[in-house]
């Protein structure tokens, strides 16, 4: 069978916050961080933006999957990298996302302390790197609050305390609330073997809602010379889109309470250039 390959993009990176250490992008959904060999081509947003800037040194301390948009960090030069990298090891990188799922949770906020590991070959797994709730998995944290409810999905911002792999889908699906347009962690276990074999079809898109896990990465805040960045990217049109689609089958959605900013997300700013 053939693969369907990805359609051409038609959103580019975009330059979110410009530092003399750094630049804070918009990473468009379906772009990957970093350039890699597949059996089809994918762009990539260090090699464009490498193109656009003329900085070779360009170079992602973090990582967003392919199918995540949102806030992606690139230093600029190697002690920036340095330091990014000690930031990110000391935990000093506040990373705060939105997703839609399925289900309406009657909690406000919650904080999951599950650990995380790979779920294993076996029974309804068939994917090797599905993760899940293990006894043995490596410690995750991972809070939750939701922002809205409607037409049985929820607006949900999740803090992730720990970096395991797939932490914030994984947590999701644990609570019972899979991620829309989530392969991996979705409603169908299948899926993913599907789209492994046949490319993302019109027919997958449908089944799924959507041609990528709608998780956005909004917000970053780390210290840098002395005080503190925020940056902050809205939620891409194709998850505003599909969220504001759900108001016509529910016009009257339920919004949660107002939530304090995290201890570590202070609003204060260091010197740096705001593009919109």
């Amino acid at each position: 069978m053939t693969v369907t390959p990805p359609p051409p993009p038609t959103e580019f990176p975009r330059v979110v916050v410009e530092h003399p250490d750094f630049y804070v992008v918009h990473k468009p959904a379906l772009w990957l961080t970093h350039p890699v060999h597949a059996r089809v081509e994918v762009p990539d947003v260090i090699t464009y933006m490498q193109r656009e800037t003329g900085e070779d040194a360009l170079s992602p301390p973090h990582r967003l999957d392919r199918e995540t948009s949102g806030a992606q960090v690139l230093s600029r030069d190697t002690d920036a990298a340095r330091r990014f990298y000690t930031l990110f090891k000391q935990h000093l990188v506040g990373k705060t996302y939105v997703a839609i799922v399925h289900g309406t949770p009657e909690w406000e906020r919650r904080t999951v302390d599950a650990p995380l590991g790979d779920l294993g070959l076996g029974g309804a797994n068939r994917v090797l790197i599905r993760q899940a709730v293990v006894p043995d998995g490596r410690p995750a944290v991972t809070d939750f609050r939701v922002l809205e409810r409607r037409a049985g999905h929820a607006l949900v911002e999740a803090y992730p305390r720990t970096g395991r792999l797939h932490q914030i889908r994984a947590h999701l699906f644990h609570l019972g609330l899979p991620m829309v347009g989530d392969k991996l962690y979705g409603r169908d276990p299948d899926v993913f073997l599907e789209f492994m074999v046949t490319g993302q079809t019109p027919d997958l898109t449908a089944r799924l809602g959507l041609a990528r896990q709608a998780l956005h990465a909004a917000r970053l805040a780390f210290p840098w010379d002395g005080a503190q960045v925020v940056a902050e990217v809205p939620l891409s049109a194709d998850l505003r889109a599909y969220w504001d689609g759900l108001e016509r089958l529910d016009p009257v959605g339920v919004t949660a309470p107002e939530a304090t900013t995290p201890a570590d997300g202070s609003m204060t700013s260091a010197p740096y250039t705001r593009r919109t």
